[in-house]
């Protein structure tokens, strides 16, 4: 079987590609140490990476909450560049980029890019939709806006609580989670943002909860918007998911995937799922 996977790390003011066996960084670092770093999956289509932009933008927003100096676009297109060369145009695939601390105070960051084909798991759960649990997150809703120390909005590597909570979910025979504050308002997926429909209008959690802000679902309300779909940003429960047309969980590399059971009821999604489809397609 022929490995597909690609690393490239930035080194001495280069990206230089490495083989996927070898190590890339210290066990000193602090992005493995503490997890102190960010991160962004970028997916891969036709042998490019077409909303990448909208991922760095994010990046930089990140970095800036971990008062992380941020390398530049250059130095990630350049990753990227090293990482997609020969990638096979029929390939679908994912990209993460990698920014930590590296060693430290005084020590450059270090930043790399791994490539690899989307999981068979990715594609069943777009054909297919996926059940969901609601799971507590333990914060109150208007929490984390006024807690920097939290970093609500930064996709950091600090993802443990979040694989945590798949797992959980996986034990109780659900694919995936969505998180809600203490007070039972809708939070997001652990790698996702929870997206409804109701009475014809698409809704979404609002980011002052803390909640990382959707890069796919930007693209997908401003689209809708371009089509004359209305949309909101809704303080949601639960019971708001119960009561919808349609919820799907939304993220880069799946797309919109819809949820086809909540908490054990089984749901519908009124045929709406194609044409959000058709609206990220554009």
């Amino acid at each position: 079987m022929i490995d597909l996977r690609r690393v490239a790390l930035w080194r001495d003011g280069a990206a230089v590609a490495v083989p996927a066996d070898q190590p890339v960084v210290t066990a000193f670092d602090q992005g493995l140490g503490r997890g102190d770093g960010v991160f962004e999956s970028v997916a891969v289509v036709d042998g490019r990476a077409p909303y990448v932009a909208a991922h760095l933008a994010r990046m930089r927003s990140s970095a800036a909450l971990l008062e992380l100096p941020d390398p530049g676009d250059d130095v990630w297109h350049a990753l990227l560049d090293t990482v997609l060369a020969d990638w096979p145009a029929g390939v679908e695939g994912v990209c993460r980029l990698f920014l930590t601390r590296g060693l430290g105070v005084g020590a450059p960051p270090t930043a790399l890019a791994l490539l690899s084909p989307i999981p068979a798991e990715t594609l069943q759960q777009r054909a297919e939709g996926i059940s969901v649990v609601s799971l507590g997150l333990g914060v109150p809703a208007a929490f984390r806006a006024g807690a920097p120390w939290l970093l609500g909005g930064a996709k950091t590597l600090s993802y443990a609580v979040n694989m945590a909570a798949q797992r959980h979910a996986h034990a109780v025979g659900a694919d995936d989670v969505v998180f809600t504050s203490l007070e039972g308002q809708l939070l997001e997926g652990p790698t996702s943002t929870v997206v409804w429909s109701a009475d014809g209008v698409l809704h979404t959690p609002p980011l002052d909860t803390g909640i990382l802000p959707g890069t796919t679902m930007a693209r997908l309300f401003a689209r809708a918007a371009d089509a004359g779909r209305p949309t909101a940003v809704t303080a949601g429960t639960v019971d708001d998911l119960h009561a919808a047309d349609a919820v799907w969980l939304v993220s880069g590399v799946r797309g919109a995937v819809v949820v086809h059971t909540l908490d054990g009821v089984p749901r519908g999604d009124a045929g709406l799922s194609e044409r959000l489809r058709e609206l990220l397609a554009r």
